[in-house]
């Protein structure tokens, strides 16, 4: 680790001044797994709901939260079309391929930008873990906006987080970012369930792999902050375009060799909470 104490930004600071946080586990569920990065564009998304399926796939009752306030992916990735039915004091999870999901992209047109100041980003996110009726679930995966602002601080300090996958692609302009997310979240008390390395390397029709983006970046960075180094995920074609479909790869092929990943992990977790 590091020796040299993580800092927090001065807003985040004035956030944490003077105030006790009690955190409350989200109502329906056992486990709140957030999947973060600091950094946008590195597949985080493509991670949580890949993620969650697979978790559906080994057994486990699943819910997945779209917290990414200004950039909703949830309602593409799922095609869901549909706006959340509520039964007078809480809204209720659309169900898709057997996960019951909520995003803020179901309550809003998805061309219609978000112009929300922090208090109102901070107030979205309480409704979706207070004032959603979530059932039953053994977890709830969150798909973490890039940054390290007020919805991480929200996550953190208000609501219980049982642990955190940090997403990153090996390039330093991406881990640069990430490492200001490791520092926050074990300044915050958050413990990281391990660092991936996705869109690791690209394997060409002659069996070749070629690490377009670096390689090892996300490993090295793993065993600096000694953190577990969870493993790689290659680039594939199919991945992206299961996505835009609407049906992730792990739904739509689970045989898939990089489905077989996502199950190699959900197994993980499934072994560490249940």
């Amino acid at each position: 680790m590091p020796k040299e104490k993580p800092e927090l930004s001065d807003a985040m600071k004035k956030k944490m001044q003077g105030k006790t946080f009690e955190k409350n586990p989200i109502k329906g569920t056992k486990f709140t797994i957030a999947i973060s990065s600091a950094k946008g564009g590195v597949g985080k998304s493509t991670f949580a709901t890949n993620l969650a399926l697979a978790l559906k796939k080994v057994g486990c009752k699943v819910g997945l939260l779209d917290a990414d306030i200004y950039g909703p992916s949830i309602p593409k990735m799922f095609d869901i079309n549909e706006k959340p039915k509520s039964d007078g004091q809480t809204l209720i999870p659309i169900m898709k391929y057997d996960i019951q999901c909520m995003s803020i992209g179901f309550l809003a047109d998805q061309q219609t930008p978000m112009i929300w100041r922090g208090p109102m980003v901070t107030s979205a996110i309480k409704t979706f873990t207070q004032k959603v009726s979530w059932k039953e679930l053994d977890f709830i995966i969150v798909d973490m906006p890039p940054g390290t602002g007020d919805t991480q601080l929200t996550f953190a300090q208000e609501i219980k987080l049982d642990g955190a996958i940090i997403v990153s692609t090996p390039q330093e302009v991406a881990l640069i970012d990430v490492k200001r997310g490791i520092k926050m979240f074990d300044k915050l008390g958050v413990k990281i369930l391990g660092l991936v390395d996705n869109m690791s390397y690209f394997k060409g029709d002659d069996g070749k792999k070629y690490n377009i983006f670096g390689e090892g970046g996300v490993k090295k960075t793993a065993d600096e902050f000694s953190k577990e180094f969870l493993g790689e995920i290659p680039i594939n074609p199919k991945v992206g375009k299961s996505g835009d479909q609407g049906k992730p790869i792990v739904e739509s092929n689970p045989e898939h060799e990089i489905s077989k990943i996502y199950l190699n992990f959900a197994n993980k977790i499934k072994s560490t909470y249940l």
